[in-house]
């Protein structure tokens, strides 16, 4: 019988496509790349969906956040992807946290409970706890390093931690990781070197020191090969 993951099913077959709907996938930030992230495996029929994100879409937000559009401007980011979620998948069951993701609150979530978690979030220490949690927890991970501030989205690779080069946010990582003897991480990353934004921004971030450049193009295509990621990770045998 056709249904909406028909063509889906032609290439993973029926058992993985039903497998994916029994999955919880927790996706931690809801920006250029998180978006993508989750509109992908909506549309690959993820069955349920833990969304963090503690922000409203801004204006700033339109030109490469896929939940940015002058209708939503205003609205939280998680109350906007949950729709669309639902908008695509009626049967799927969706969690939403209107909180910003740090290690003080890191007892709220219930890291056993998920098959997979994607760390789609800023700051160094948010991230470092978001890992060590499931670390803890057994719970596998992929993290997404550094998508600001680039131009070329095909020098993007898959890989662990410890063998990245070039991007300054997995150096952070690699070294910190290493103190707290976290033996590996799959994360998406980008050899490119990054560029220094052509003008100072005045727009407000509390969490950043500055805010970076980014475009349409770049994050977008991380969140996508993180999504792809984790598809597959789900439906191995």
């Amino acid at each position: 019988m056709t249904n909406q993951f028909s063509r889906t099913e032609l290439l993973i077959g029926k058992e993985s496509v039903e497998k994916l709907g029994r999955v919880k996938v927790a996706v931690f930030g809801l920006g250029g790349v998180g978006g993508y992230v989750v509109e992908a495996l909506a549309r690959s029929g993820v069955g349920s969906f833990v969304l963090v994100d503690n922000d409203k879409v801004s204006l700033t937000n339109l030109n490469r956040q896929i939940y940015a559009l002058h209708s939503t401007l205003g609205k939280d980011k998680t109350d906007v992807a949950k729709a669309r979620i639902l908008d695509i998948n009626p049967s799927a069951l969706v969690e939403v946290h209107n909180t910003f993701y740090s290690p003080e609150n890191a007892s709220e979530f219930e890291f056993s409970e998920y098959d997979y978690v994607v760390d789609a979030i800023d700051t160094v220490k948010c991230k470092l706890s978001l890992v060590e949690e499931c670390y803890k927890a057994n719970t596998p991970i992929i993290s997404s390093m550094g998508a600001g501030n680039k131009l070329n989205p095909m020098l993007f690779e898959v890989s662990d931690i410890y063998k990245t080069s070039v991007c300054p946010l997995s150096r952070v990582m690699r070294g910190e990781l290493k103190k707290r003897k976290i033996p590996k991480l799959k994360v998406v990353y980008s050899k490119e070197e990054p560029f220094k934004p052509t003008a100072v921004s005045d727009e407000q971030d509390t969490n950043r020191r500055s805010v970076p450049s980014s475009n349409a193009f770049v994050p977008s295509v991380c969140g996508l090969i993180i999504a792809g990621e984790v598809i597959l990770d789900l439906i191995k045998p």
